[in-house]
């Protein structure tokens, strides 16, 4: 039984190293030229590979197998109005190169699109803005020629009644394209769908769920980690991948929905106590402000509360 941990999208530990920087469309429309438009997106775009590329490197130099990257890679990549940004044709042997380096090191990397790709929105517009955002992600995944990819979706609204809306997302589901689908993990959310619901679709659409324990404390209608963690790992077992976690800790009180900066071990030795005897691997993925930082003084923190604990190295504990 292995257990991975890993953060998101930002390493603190290299402090002028972001794969985030952004473009506004309000900036994009000031740029005089098309021309000078293409170059200000390429420049920038090519700097968020270039350090994503060493945030990689850095997570193999320290032991980190799981990883999220950021949403925001590509600037202006789904804006509607931005004509000729054929940037996976640009960067073609940038995205293979940075797939090559996750393949060749046994990385597991993810995305997790924005809230606001709704696939059970009311809205037709909204839904056809998601379906276009999420096939973004799914050209990075097949550009980086990374089939293990996937994308963490939550649920949606509750239009209509929480009974209606997730019917609908079930019906948008299974119309959706499958290069779309068969990358999706669903979340359970920390104010409308709750993990029973989420298990629910799970088993009505065939995609996993990613279950958030910070979520599910701050919205559950009674039910225990201990009585949904089996049904959860039950959605896993077609996948590829080992089930993923999120983990968080309240920032300030117990259902507090805002993260902390860094994660409560005792909270988290004791989830891991509830998943052991199901002896199956799993990945932790950290929602923490101090991203990389949390991660590493987690560990600390868990070998002072569990001296027994075997690590394999940095970031993998095994039982």
């Amino acid at each position: 039984m292995r257990i991975r941990i890993g953060y998101v999208a930002i390493a603190l530990n290299l402090p002028k190293v972001t794969s985030s920087s952004t473009v506004t469309y309000t900036n994009y429309q000031k740029l005089s030229s098309s021309e000078q438009k293409l170059n200000k997106l390429k420049q920038v775009t090519l700097s968020n590979i270039d350090d994503l590329y060493k945030i990689l490197q850095y997570n193999v130099e320290n032991n980190i197998h799981f990883y999220r990257i950021t949403s925001a890679l590509v600037p202006l990549a789904t804006h509607p109005d931005v004509a000729d940004w054929d940037y996976r044709k640009i960067f073609s042997i940038d995205f293979k190169h940075v797939g090559k380096f996750i393949k060749d090191n046994n990385m597991r990397v993810d995305t997790h699109p924005d809230e606001f790709n709704v696939i059970n929105s009311i809205r037709e517009e909204v839904v056809i803005s998601a379906k276009r955002n999420l096939w973004s992600h799914v050209h990075l995944f097949d550009d980086m020629q990374y089939p293990n990819g996937r994308m963490v979706l939550h649920i949606g609204g509750a239009q209509g009644g929480k009974e209606v809306a997730m019917q609908r997302f079930i019906d948008n589901f299974k119309n959706f394209p499958c290069e779309i689908t068969d990358r999706l993990m669903l979340e359970n959310d920390d104010k409308t769908f709750t993990a029973t619901e989420v298990l629910y679709i799970c088993r009505e659409t065939g995609a996993p769920i990613v279950f958030d324990v910070h979520h599910h404390m701050c919205n559950n209608t009674g039910e225990t980690v201990e009585s949904l963690i089996s049904d959860i790992f039950k959605t896993w077992e077609s996948q590829p991948l080992p089930a993923k976690f999120h983990f968080s800790t309240p920032r300030d009180t117990e259902k507090d929905r805002k993260h902390a900066d860094y994660i409560n071990a005792e909270d988290f030795v004791s989830f891991i106590e509830i998943c052991r005897p199901l002896d199956k691997d799993f990945d932790i993925m950290l929602e923490a402000k101090m991203k990389d930082k949390a991660l590493f003084q987690l560990v600390k923190d868990i070998k002072v509360l569990r001296p027994d604990w075997n690590w394999i190295d940095n970031t993998t504990l095994e039982f």
